[in-house]
């Protein structure tokens, strides 16, 4: 669906203040009128003074954020559709210190924030599948170790799946994911998330991908270095363009936290023809979002 493009003038002029915003959620999760989540009665008194509806009948009190990537967030909700803007805004990505320091708060609730808005990109990829003609090809991110060799196999590296669907001039969408090792079930299972079945699927000669032969019409050749390019182009694109989005931005991750850098890559470049509707586009994904309980954050 279509979003409405903003720039960040038109942002502000709709959401930059608190009661914008309230009553843009209220908008989102009761376009019909207030309903209450308990018994569904649709008359209800808004608290002002607390930001929630109270049922009439059984006085059920509903806050505007619960149910949403908001909930029990200490953050002004203009707060955090600024930082929304900002976010997919900025081609190459927003770090934590800057979020931090141009929306006022300190450094872990900008991190925080910023993990939860990324758990809503990957819910959102999270229900395609590639189709047509899609390459697919491993690689390995993270620092290198010094003396440490470099490549597969190489420690301190997170191995990575990448399958991108290739449409002559241009790539189409594309699914990125961490993976404890390249092994056939590990592959299989990727595909079974990620691919559509039957589709002609393009890697390169590596063992574990023959696997995919079992539910894809696979297609792998040994490949010398300087004809790679021309068997799995856009793969290899994407890749690269992954390591130069993770070391300019975030000038490298860890494995602990490299997924959810995956799924903001992927959840940008599937929508790089309508950048203008990003804005939008993810703040309606955080406020259908169920609240995120960042592992961090237990105990």
């Amino acid at each position: 669906m279509k979003a409405e493009a903003m720039n960040l003038v038109q942002w502000q002029e709709r959401f930059g203040t608190e009661e914008a915003c309230i009553e843009a959620l209220k908008q989102q999760r009761w376009p019909n009128g207030f309903q209450c989540p308990k018994c569904g009665h649709d008359r209800g008194h808004w608290i002002v003074s607390r930001k929630l509806y109270q049922c009439g009948r059984c006085r059920h009190q509903a806050s505007v954020t619960a149910g949403t990537l908001f909930h029990s967030s200490n953050v002004p909700l203009v707060q955090w559709f600024l930082a929304i803007y900002l976010m997919v805004c900025d081609k190459g990505g927003l770090s934590a210190l800057r979020l931090s320091k141009q929306i006022g708060v300190s450094w872990i609730t900008a991190h925080r924030m910023l993990r939860k808005m990324r758990h809503a990109m990957a819910d959102r990829d999270s229900i395609y599948r590639l189709g047509g003609l899609v390459e697919l090809d491993d690689a390995f991110v993270g620092g290198r170790r010094s003396g440490g060799k470099s490549g597969r196999g190489a420690e301190g590296k997170t191995p990575i799946l990448v399958a991108v669907e290739s449409r002559g001039k241009k790539a189409g969408f594309i699914a990125m994911e961490t993976t404890p090792s390249v092994s056939a079930e590990k592959v299989r299972q990727f595909a079974k998330r990620r691919l559509l079945p039957w589709q002609t699927t393009h890697t390169d000669g590596l063992v574990a991908l023959r696997v995919l032969g079992e539910t894809q019409q696979h297609e792998g050749r040994v490949t010398p270095a300087d004809q790679v390019d021309k068997w799995l182009p856009w793969v290899h694109i994407a890749i690269g363009n992954l390591k130069a989005y993770l070391l300019g931005t975030f000038h490298g991750v860890t494995g602990k936290y490299l997924q959810e850098y995956l799924d903001e890559f992927v959840y940008r470049f599937n929508r790089r023809f309508w950048e203008p509707e990003l804005p939008l586009r993810l703040l309606n994904a955080c406020m259908d979002h169920t609240p995120v309980r960042l592992a961090a954050e237990k105990g």
